[in-house]
């Protein structure tokens, strides 16, 4: 039971840090445009060789 005062917190803390996160890449612009790999894939001048 004394292990609970330890995982409680610690697991509060995890999803606390994950929330962070998501909020730190969401202020950042990180999911601004999600669908524009899609589209350009289908694009005609699509190449998916490296430039060299």
């Amino acid at each position: 039971m004394d292990i609970l005062g330890l995982l409680i917190p610690v697991s509060l803390g995890m999803g606390l840090a994950g929330l962070v996160a998501f909020w730190w890449m969401l202020r950042k612009g990180q999911f601004d445009d999600p669908d524009g790999d899609a589209h350009r894939i289908l694009r005609d001048d699509y190449d998916d060789k490296p430039k060299e």
